[in-house]
């Protein structure tokens, strides 16, 4: 009986020690909560402004990242982003790249020979070889053929179109300029052997797939390493012959 007794007051007293102060802290504001950013954002997102949250500064990347974007931007990343990634233009035929033939033409070595049907230059060596380079050449209308001596050599040419040419691409609605410096954007590429007292050139073109077609306004084009290639194999008095 005497052990009965102690236990219950032993429980009073228990309970006696709990302070009134101490058992409502329950129900006090308890801290905020801080929202981590690395919190995945579909059910950050849904905490909204909900009592006790404090959000992130909108300044943070991630959680700035998470915000709506506004539709007109993301219809215009759908759009241009795929595109960029899409972008495939056409590859040059393996047989336009330099390489090593036979050639059994009555030119001396040195000669640049440039064959304008089947689209091949042909610079001629010794014992019955040539070095051979894929061409573009001169579009229907634009075709020409003849002798003529390099007269000069251009790194990274100024382009100034011929008066004809500007006058005619204007007719299309194409506006092209009377001067442009030489540089990767310019149509006559990183080099120019010059053509007696012609307007046409050899020059490289920022274009190569367009190598072994027919798409000039006459001069000749290669592709930038090749051109680059020739321009260090011949001088200025080189023969050049189209046919």
């Amino acid at each position: 009986m005497k052990r009965v007794v102690f236990s219950v007051l032993g429980a009073m007293a228990v309970f006696a020690g709990v302070t009134p102060s101490a058992a409502g802290d329950r129900y006090a504001d308890r801290p905020p909560v801080m929202v981590s950013p690395d919190l995945s954002a579909p059910w950050v997102l849904q905490l909204g402004n909900a009592p006790g949250i404090v959000r992130q500064n909108r300044q943070q990347p991630r959680l700035r990242a998470a915000q709506p974007a506004q539709p007109d931007r993301v219809q215009t990343a759908a759009v241009q982003a795929p595109a960029k990634r899409m972008v495939m233009r056409p590859q040059i035929n393996p047989i336009y790249l330099p390489q090593e033939v036979a050639y059994d033409g009555p030119q001396k070595p040195g000669t640049i020979v440039i064959d304008t049907t089947q689209n091949f230059l042909y610079l001629v060596e010794k014992n019955g070889k040539a070095r051979r380079y894929g061409v573009g050449t001169g579009k229907p209308g634009f075709e020409w053929s003849g002798t003529h001596k390099i007269t000069n050599k251009r790194e990274w040419p100024d382009w100034r179109p011929p008066a004809q040419m500007i006058k005619r691409e204007a007719a299309k609605g194409r506006y092209l300029p009377t001067y442009l410096a030489g540089g990767i954007e310019n149509p006559l590429g990183a080099r120019a052997l010059y053509l007696g007292t012609t307007e046409y050139r050899i020059h490289g073109t920022n274009q190569p797939w367009t190598i072994g077609g027919a798409v000039s306004s006459g001069c000749i084009r290669m592709r930038n390493e090749d051109v680059v290639d020739l321009y260090e194999r011949v001088n200025v008095g080189t023969t050049v012959e189209v046919i």
